[in-house]
């Protein structure tokens, strides 16, 4: 497949002059000129970390036919460290030349949206998505509508750009059980991460019946059988994502931290870190599904480990790939600031595109994987095609 075999366009590696850290920039491939992919920053990132993800982007886009090619940002750096924001600035500065030109980024693991904005504005840049913005033909009408749509409020007392992704994931989720004929107040689901992306699926699912048993975040999981109050512990949060024990239910269990992984449940949504699910660890998942909300959530030893097995994992770059499709949909005006359009538009798109990867799964036995990397590189092709023949995509 030539978009899964293409070797990146460009790996950049960068150290910070006052701390030493290390940030990397790794662009897969342009379309139109233009790379999308967040800036994570977490301990230990590495260069093949920020590669592998920026080779998810590239897919995300190909499956959701965007006009744009894939590409990751990520700093060596614990969020948590008070020097951590000082050190995204420098890392940003740096990259000027590609964020000024070709490279759309935005929130990732350890980065949320706002803060990622807030370094944009510092910089003079009004908002992380510069690039795409600055092309468009009315630029300052696209900074309107990006900015209104990403703090566009929704039920909870959330920001619409905040939990679109987790919207999306949910939506991956639904269209599993649809795929399956579950009935959804019986479908049980396990949530591994309760930030951005595993909060937003947990509160979603949640909202359509749906009984999600355990949820696990840094300090360890919480279990009830009869399904977890879920709106109550996301409102226990702290800034980091990690939920004030003091304050859960006495009923509910306090279980390790990697039990969320062997949960007895339909449907396990690792959301929290990259390559959580390893070939040491697969053989605990106990779930029919595994449905990849972080990125890169599942190794591929452990992804065919588990489907010999018959687990089947709904990749990363179909189903955590609300938030980038939302946003690409958002600057070309195909959504606006209106929460019910955006739900409803990439509602429709998650039903379509699961049920055909479970029923090759289930029928022929071609993994989720396989099935969505082949539309990947087909839409590529039609990508490619159009790009040669001028037919590029113009934001309004």
């Amino acid at each position: 497949m030539a978009l899964v075999d293409r070797d990146p366009l460009m790996r950049m590696t960068w150290t910070d002059p006052v701390t030493g850290k290390r940030g990397y920039l790794v662009v897969h491939s342009l379309v139109s000129g233009l790379a999308t992919g967040g800036t994570r920053m977490r301990a230990g990132c590495t260069l093949s970390e920020v590669e592998d993800l920026a080779r998810g982007m590239a897919f995300k886009t190909a499956v959701f036919d965007l006009p744009v090619g894939g590409a990751k940002g990520g700093i060596d750096c614990d969020p948590k460290d008070p020097q951590a924001r000082a050190v995204l600035r420098r890392f940003v500065q740096a990259m000027r030349p590609w964020i000024d030109h070709h490279w759309v980024t935005a929130e990732d693991l350890g980065v949320p949206q706002h803060l990622i904005d807030d370094v944009f504005a510092d910089l003079g840049l009004d908002q992380s998505y510069h690039a795409a913005i600055r092309r468009a033909a009315d630029p300052q009408s696209t900074l309107s509508r990006v900015n209104a749509g990403l703090h566009s409020p929704v039920p909870g007392g959330y920001q619409l750009g905040d939990v679109v992704g987790g919207y999306g994931v949910a939506q991956s989720c639904l269209g599993v059980a649809n795929a399956r004929g579950w009935t959804a107040s019986e479908t049980t689901v396990a949530v591994q991460g309760v930030g951005t992306m595993g909060g937003g699926a947990a509160w979603y699912l949640y909202e359509a019946g749906l009984k999600v048993v355990t949820v696990a975040d840094a300090a360890g999981a919480l279990h009830d059988p009869a399904g977890l109050d879920v709106p109550s512990l996301l409102e226990l949060r702290d800034r980091f994502g990690e939920i004030d024990r003091s304050q859960v239910p006495a009923h509910v269990q306090r279980l390790p931290r990697d039990a969320v992984l062997a949960a007895d449940v339909d449907v396990l949504i690792p959301a929290a870190i990259s390559y959580a699910i390893t070939a040491r660890n697969a053989s605990q998942v106990t779930a029919g599904v595994v449905i990849e909300a972080a990125n890169a959530a599942t190794t591929p030893e452990a992804e065919a480990a588990l489907a010999e097995r018959g687990i089947a994992v709904i990749p990363d770059f179909v189903a955590n790939a609300g938030a980038v499709a939302w946003a690409w949909w958002l600057l070309l005006g195909h959504v606006d600031a209106d929460p019910v359009l955006s739900f409803s538009v990439l509602r429709q798109e998650m039903l379509a595109k699961i049920p055909p990867l479970i029923e090759a799964w289930d029928n022929d036995g071609v993994t989720p994987r396989d099935t969505a990397l082949r539309l990947a590189d087909f839409q590529t092709e039609q990508h490619l095609r159009a790009e040669a023949d001028g037919l590029l995509v113009t934001i309004p």
